[in-house]
């Protein structure tokens, strides 16, 4: 049987893609790869000559235009040249856009707390008038935390829209957080690694030049002390809670690593199930009233620790079978999930291309 022939688009950072090389060396007796600078101008070229049965994508996130860049591209790759892209193409578009993800959630009916975007200074004046403070503010893109402000009354939430139209823009916050779980041994990591220093210089610096302009979002504070962050990858699926720091469960890096009730999976296998989604976490709210309120999606996620579930102190996963929730216990969560995001694309591959392994 031949092997698969995939391509890593990589995005404008060095080294991003560098799970998907590592995923892909595990599973050189299926596949081979090449990978492409998805940023440059020859992409399509390259993309076309290659004859692959699919591509893994990194897009770019840490600016608007880095995200409108790969989005777009990947749209060719996939609609226009018919190549599978994985996480699926959905998934991508949802990813980073927090704009984009508060009208997706509306359209399917997927309980979520309020949010509201205005592209108008008016409006959006006119909308805290009215609102109950406190309430979230956050940026489109911007990753653990970052980009998402509690504003607590009316002056405030003017400041924030006369910032945001007729000032600088609001800026994400950048910089190390000294205060997360193992912060000085991943700098002196870093520090000792002139390279990946590099990296994250750059990466800052791509973050402090941007500013959100032209448009607010703003979403109903759910009280909590605790999100649930769920993900499905394939047919596995983990659970664990993301514990508050603040006012804020993302971006803490503490965990309660307990056993999920078997309705909070069947919440995310439904909507799964129903957007045909193979990567994704889902971070929920528990409302007032006990319904699970979708807070925030990515198809591609951090992973602090080396397992995205403890049972009884045991690392596994969920899988469906039978009309039953069954627990297997292993290492599913290799290279931050993406040996199992592999092997999950390899699979869908096989059975499009009715090859066997």
């Amino acid at each position: 049987m031949r092997k698969l022939k995939l391509a890593i688009l990589k995005n404008e950072i060095p080294g991003e893609h560098i799970l998907w090389v590592k995923a892909c060396e595990e599973k050189s007796h299926l596949v081979e790869w090449d990978e492409i600078e998805f940023t440059k101008s020859d992409w399509l070229d390259k993309v076309k000559a290659g004859n692959y049965d699919g591509v893994l994508a990194i897009p770019g996130t840490y600016t608007a235009a880095s995200k409108n860049l790969y989005d777009e591209r990947i749209k060719i790759v996939n609609r226009a040249c018919g190549i599978p892209v994985f996480p699926s193409l959905n998934e991508l578009l949802i990813f980073e856009n927090k704009r984009y993800l508060s009208y997706w959630l509306k359209a399917y009916d997927i309980p979520h707390p309020d949010t509201y975007v205005f592209y108008s200074k008016n409006e959006a004046l006119s909308f805290i008038d009215n609102c109950s403070f406190p309430i979230v503010a956050k940026t489109s893109i911007g990753a653990a935390g970052s980009g998402v402000e509690i504003i607590r009354d009316r002056e405030d939430a003017e400041d924030y829209i006369i910032k945001t139209f007729l000032g600088k823009g609001i800026k994400r916050r950048n910089g190390p957080k000294f205060s997360n779980k193992g912060f000085f041994k991943r700098a002196i990591k870093t520090l000792v690694n002139p390279s990946a220093l590099k990296v994250k210089i750059k990466k800052y610096k791509l973050v402090e030049s941007e500013r959100q302009k032209d448009f607010v979002l703003f979403q109903k504070f759910v009280p909590h002390d605790f999100e649930w962050r769920c993900v499905r990858i394939g047919d596995s699926f983990f659970a664990h809670k993301k514990l508050k720091v603040n006012d804020k469960a993302s971006g803490s890096l503490l965990k309660g690593y307990e056993t999920p009730q078997e309705d909070l999976l069947y919440f995310v296998k439904d909507i799964t199930d129903r957007c045909n989604f193979s990567s994704q976490a889902i971070d929920l709210f528990i409302g007032e009233n006990g319904q699970y309120l979708v807070n925030e999606m990515q198809c591609l996620f951090g992973q602090s620790d080396p397992y995205q579930m403890l049972i009884d102190g045991k690392p596994g996963r969920y899988v469906f079978q039978n009309n039953k929730w069954i627990f297997e216990e292993g290492d599913f969560a290799r290279l931050q999930c993406y040996s199992l995001r592999l092997e999950t694309f390899i699979g869908m591959l096989y059975k499009k291309l009715n090859l066997t392994g």
